[in-house]
């Protein structure tokens, strides 16, 4: 066994100790086991962050706990192509998945490719520029919407090609509509990001969110480079690392010039503290956060962050008070707001439906969480998210531990073939 896990046992029985709490009475108010708890005490088993968090809370440690289980490091994006131009390669595999990839020209001249896999539109061809931009813009609508009721292998590979014509055609067009196509263009790229992160690949998310950047500038919005902060701290909160995700949403509060930027930043924050156990900096965050978004006035084109959350604020509270190891809490505002979500909004039903079960599972309601994670997993099915299967594998490991209940059995066959199709 390393340091970590026996120094993280020592602590918890010394805070464990000091409260008057036998072991006995601590697993039950944390809904483990007695000798899975012993286990963490001395060594025997690595604690998990949710576990630590649990912990925190029972014995109001502060995040004391939590700091001592290392967190996940970040993913790196993808290598930068060299200078000469690039070109985006995408082709469909013995599957039928489609893959993507950037390459320098030169390597895709020299591979004989190009002619093959790249897009190209040509040179020398004029543009009809009214009407183009509107019309893209209304495509991206129908995009988003169809991200909501399909799994990102059906999204991605055309946001790709969408993105890539915007940028082709701004090429090619007048000054003023080259700008729009490409600020247009960079949203396209922005919500790749956000499919290929749903589609577990956090490596290529980082590599479009920073075209989408490259792409805003451009056409001279600098809203996106914040914003990218943003998403980026979403990469490292699926990681569980609490501090780099606090460090990306505090930067990007520093460098917003919106107040929507700023206040979606801020409930980032707040989840990057959740995860580090500390309450007050989480709820001083939350508060900060709904400040920003009432004030927030309405902006030209589409709208960044979700737009299918009744009160954004009210639900991430639900998310963080999980996080915080305070699942009772939890359940009172995700039951509320989850029942709150439009049935067209699939993605979101299925991702907060799954977290809501995930609390009632983790404050000991086992039936009731069979039940909801029950309605949700056909979603789950449908969206094929690869965050969405972190929080149902969180249900899993915590309904295993009442694997005699009658639910869990009933649940298990159904849950088990959804697992197996997130990883598939």
């Amino acid at each position: 066994m390393t340091e970590q896990p026996t120094l993280f046992g020592a602590e918890l029985r010394r805070l464990r100790t000091a409260a008057g709490l036998s072991l006995t009475r601590m697993a039950a108010l944390l809904h483990y086991s007695k000798g899975y708890v012993s286990k963490i005490e001395t060594g025997g088993k690595r604690p998990t962050p949710d576990f630590a968090r649990r912990c925190d809370s029972v014995l109001q440690a502060g995040g004391e706990l939590a700091s001592l289980v290392p967190a996940q490091s970040s993913e790196a994006p993808l290598p930068e192509v060299n200078g000469d131009g690039e070109v985006w390669l995408m082709g469909l595999d013995s599957g039928g998945k489609s893959w993507f990839r950037p390459m320098d020209r030169r390597q895709v001249l020299a591979a004989g490719a190009a002619s093959v896999l790249a897009f190209g539109m040509g040179g020398g061809h004029a543009i009809a520029e009214d009407g183009t931009v509107s019309t893209f813009r209304e495509m991206f609508d129908q995009f988003r919407r169809l991200g909501q009721t399909a799994s990102p292998s059906v999204v991605l590979p055309a946001l790709i090609a969408q993105t890539h014509t915007l940028r082709e055609l701004a090429a090619r067009a007048k000054p003023a509509a080259s700008a729009e196509l490409l600020v247009l263009g960079a949203r396209y790229a922005e919500f790749a990001g956000w499919m290929a992160q749903e589609s577990g690949d956090n490596a290529a998310a980082l590599w479009w969110t920073d075209r989408a950047v490259e792409l805003a500038d451009a056409g001279q919005d600098r809203s996106l480079a914040a914003y990218s902060l943003v998403r980026r701290a979403l990469v490292t909160l699926y990681q569980e690392d609490a501090r780099e995700t606090i460090g990306l949403a505090q930067q990007a509060q520093r460098t917003a010039t919106s107040a929507r930027i700023r206040g979606l930043a801020a409930q980032r924050e707040a989840q990057g503290h959740a995860l580090a156990g500390d309450y007050d900096a989480c709820m001083r965050s939350l508060d900060r956060a709904r400040d920003l978004l009432s004030a927030a006035q309405p902006e030209a084109g589409p709208v960044l962050g979700t737009s299918n959350l009744t009160d954004p604020v009210a639900m991430v509270s639900g998310w963080c008070l999980h996080d915080l190891g305070r699942p009772r809490d939890a359940v009172l505002i995700l039951d509320r707001e989850v029942e709150r979500v439009p049935p067209h909004a699939l993605r979101s039903q299925a991702r907060y439906g799954v977290r809501r079960a995930l609390a009632h599972a983790t404050a000991g309601d086992v039936d009731h969480a069979c039940a909801l994670l029950g309605q949700v997993l056909g979603m789950v099915d449908t969206v094929s998210s690869a965050t969405i299967g972190t929080d149902l594998r969180r249900v899993a490991r915590v309904l295993s531990r009442f694997h005699t209940a009658p639910s869990v059995r009933e649940l298990q066959p159904r849950l088990v073939a959804a697992l197996h199709n997130q990883t598939a």
